[in-house]
């Protein structure tokens, strides 16, 4: 059991040491939970606000005798070898921390996802990411890098993308021939949400505005299934995807061909659905008798699709899961090993004007939108983690794909140059 497991480690006074970047609503929650556990904690934590990773390591009632603020990196290694906390405003050198096992990125930011993330795996650090934005532009890569270096790079269970994947993993591995695999949507989808008209509902939740925003603008949605898609082969039937209303006890009849009375033009496809958040799902069939009259027997349905349906994901507070498989068992939550069949593209939120530059995810100037990778490497679309900082060349109008075309895509980022290295090991160029 892993929680024997994690005991001996704690046992010993060997505890997995992680290094996290991004200390927000997701990184405080990873903290508070890790230092509930056996074998597991928080040794360096980075946030670009000053104080709050030092605040964030407080509250997860880390006595703050045992905090070590510093942006140095030899003061940040001797006191982790101490056994001691970092907290810092400079995540460059987390990867050059000797003493810790993994790295975790927490920043939804695709560039900074990036570079934690390569200077991890350069370093021969395990590396969890949060980051859905940076792993459905440059996964593929970053997890070849990985294998190279004899480390795992993997997404986080809790989040939609693992939590969909234990299901897929479950039905896969008894036989069985997943159709569908997919999430529900936690907010009604809309399009034009920006920092501003979120900004009421994120002072409620205390969540981040500009995070919301991208929830509730579908930009979330899509790439989290960009990544899930990539992960196991499945591409959105539609541009988008279908998102019908849908509940748990319909799941199996939606998501089945229009021509038996559901939404869908192909399958082995990936979905969301509204009405079914906070919950991840999968659909699958079988031609064997047997098995179809054993799944009516158990009162799973008709058939002959059915469906496995997860009512929650527990986000960041499930990522110690990942955490300790990755680095005491080598093992990967999920993650792209074959080139990839799904993109997240960048839609224009409003009019874009030639010589704008394109805010953050989850601002005012764009939206992700998933398609076949395919279709959108033949018609340069832009893809939505190298939007960000790009500076328009070419009018857009609201609604429609920004092109490579249109974008002089910010030169010198590290996700640039690894979606350079990705598209020349998938496409040859």
């Amino acid at each position: 059991m892993l929680h024997n497991d994690l005991k001996e480690l704690e046992r010993q006074g060997k505890p997995i040491k992680v290094g996290l970047v991004g200390a927000g609503q997701m990184g405080e929650g990873l903290i508070a939970q890790m230092e509930l556990m056996n074998g597991m904690g928080a040794y360096a934590v980075a946030d670009v606000v000053p104080g709050r990773a030092f605040e964030t390591l407080k509250s997860a009632n880390v006595p703050e005798n045992q905090i070590v603020e510093t942006t140095d990196p030899d003061v940040a290694a001797q006191a982790v070898a101490e056994g001691k906390r970092i907290a810092t405003t400079d995540s460059a050198f987390m990867s050059d921390i000797p003493g810790l096992d993994v790295v975790v990125e927490a920043t939804g930011i695709p560039e900074v996802g990036a570079k934690v993330a390569m200077d991890a795996i350069l370093a021969n650090k395990h590396m969890v990411q949060m980051n859905v934005e940076t792993d459905a532009t440059v996964g593929y890569i970053l997890r070849n890098m990985a294998n190279s270096a004899g480390v795992v790079y993997t997404l986080s269970a809790g989040d939609e993308p693992g939590s969909t994947m234990e299901l897929y993993d479950f039905a896969v591995s008894l036989g069985f021939e997943v159709v569908v695999a997919g999430k529900g949507k936690n907010n009604p989808l809309n399009r034009a949400a920006n920092p501003d008209t979120a900004a009421e509902k994120a002072a409620r939740q205390q969540m981040n505005p500009k995070m919301l925003a991208s929830f509730e603008d579908g930009t979330k949605t899509m790439v989290e299934m960009t990544s899930l898609g990539n992960a196991i082969g499945f591409v959105p039937d539609v541009r988008g995807m279908h998102g019908p209303q849908v509940t748990p006890k319909t799941i199996a009849d939606v998501y089945r061909p229009k021509d038996m009375g559901g939404v869908l033009d192909n399958l082995g496809v990936v979905e969301y659905g509204l009405g079914i958040a906070p919950g991840v799902f999968v659909v699958f069939t079988t031609e064997h008798p047997k098995l179809r009259r054993d799944l009516q027997y158990l009162h799973m349905g008709d058939g002959p699709y059915w469906a496995l349906y997860r009512p929650y994901h527990l986000t960041s507070l499930e990522t110690p899961i990942s955490i300790a498989r990755a680095v005491m068992r080598g093992e990967t939550t999920v993650a792209t090993d074959n080139p990839p069949v799904a993109e997240s593209i960048t839609i224009a939120k409003k009019d874009l004007k030639a010589g704008e530059v394109i805010d953050a995810l989850g601002g005012f100037c764009v939206y992700g939108m998933i398609e076949k990778a395919d279709v959108a490497y033949k018609e340069s679309l832009l893809p939505l983690g190298l939007a960000p900082g790009s500076t328009l060349v070419n009018d857009v109008k609201m609604g429609e794909p920004v092109t490579y075309r249109d974008v002089e895509v910010k030169p010198g980022q590290t996700i640039l140059h690894l979606r350079r290295l990705q598209d020349q090991k998938v496409f040859g160029n």
